[in-house]
């Protein structure tokens, strides 16, 4: 028999969860039970790859501390985990026993807590330990409270050694319910998204991916609420002062667009749109947003290339000459 152990307190001397969490170890040890601990406050990185240890063990105890309101610490991380990544089928098997102790008021609630939750995921809940403790040395060495804590423990035992068997409950039913909208995965490929998860440079990366495309997509629909393409033609087209014997050609690279946009001037006559050409006069490249600028006044074409905005190549009097072409 395995059962292991997750510790989701502080890890403070004084914290009574571990003297009864020692204690538990020593009897099951005694009955030849193999005990693994996992303290999740030193394993804060890793939480979300955990619920894969479970597939090795019989039962879990689910250890924590109410400090002041609640299951505090990182078991509730664990048991998000165990949702998103968790192997269902396992966790129906396996047993849970909760041990709550608190410094402050709701153990009872902390420890009912951990067992709807456990039941809601699918596993068997069992009654475990919950106790409020005033004085730590004191609560650790009173013998009746030992004997409690070492009868619980060959209880533990027992249930799971003899696969005691229990009433149906409707947490059980809610989970069944919530399941049914949840992605069927596979559990080589929860295992595997879990270890992602863990993994602080990767979630890190995909968030930077996330808002790089977030971005993306905001320029795009700006730019469609703008008109799209033909939003910057007729803002050219609009604004544009003839001068006299002027002909050039600018093309002008956007980034983030496969086509650049092409500005021919030949004797006050004037053909703008998105396209691509070999030569020109000047050639400009720039970001969407400088051009937005540019086209609704903010900012001038030359301005845009002195500040270093926009880079350009050419005859430096055709790009002075585009701000007396074209004033907005």
């Amino acid at each position: 028999m395995k059962i292991n152990i997750y510790y989701g307190g502080r890890g403070m001397i004084d914290d009574p969860a571990i003297a009864v969490i020692n204690r538990i170890t020593e009897v099951l040890e005694e009955l030849r039970v193999t005990v693994e601990r996992y303290n999740l406050h030193e394993m804060k990185s890793s939480i979300m790859s955990l619920p894969k240890t479970i597939k090795e063990a019989d039962a879990i105890i689910l250890a924590s501390t109410v400090e002041w309101f609640g299951i505090g610490g990182y078991i509730p991380t664990f048991l998000d985990a165990c949702w998103l990544y968790g192997d269902k089928s396992k966790i129906a098997g396996t047993y849970m026993f909760p041990v709550v102790m608190a410094k402050a008021y709701g153990e009872k609630e902390a420890h009912l807590d951990l067992i709807t939750a456990w039941e809601i995921l699918g596993g068997k809940a069992c009654n475990g330990i919950c106790a409020y403790v005033a004085d730590e040395t004191e609560f650790e060495l009173n013998t009746e409270y030992r004997d409690i804590i070492e009868k619980r423990a060959e209880e533990m035992y027992r249930t799971v050694s003899q696969k005691f068997s229990a009433l149906p409950t409707s947490n059980k039913a809610i989970k069944q319910n919530i399941v049914s909208d949840i992605i069927n995965l596979t559990p080589q490929e929860t295992e595997q998204l879990s270890k992602y998860a863990a993994n602080d440079n990767y979630v890190k990366k995909q968030k930077e991916d996330i808002e790089q495309l977030a971005g993306m997509f905001k320029s795009m629909l700006e730019e469609e609420e703008k008109g799209g393409d033909d939003h910057y033609l007729a803002a050219l087209k609009a604004h544009y002062v003839p001068q006299e014997n002027f002909s050039a050609t600018y093309l002008i690279k956007i980034e983030g667009k496969e086509k650049s946009l092409i500005i021919e001037i030949h004797n006050k006559e004037l053909e703008c749109y998105f396209g691509q050409i070999e030569q020109a006069d000047v050639i400009g490249k720039l970001s969407i947003n400088v051009l937005d600028d540019i086209v609704e006044g903010r900012m001038t074409f030359q301005r845009a290339f002195m500040q270093g905005s926009m880079t350009a190549k050419g005859n430096l009097r055709i790009i002075r000459m585009f701000d007396e072409n074209f004033v907005f």
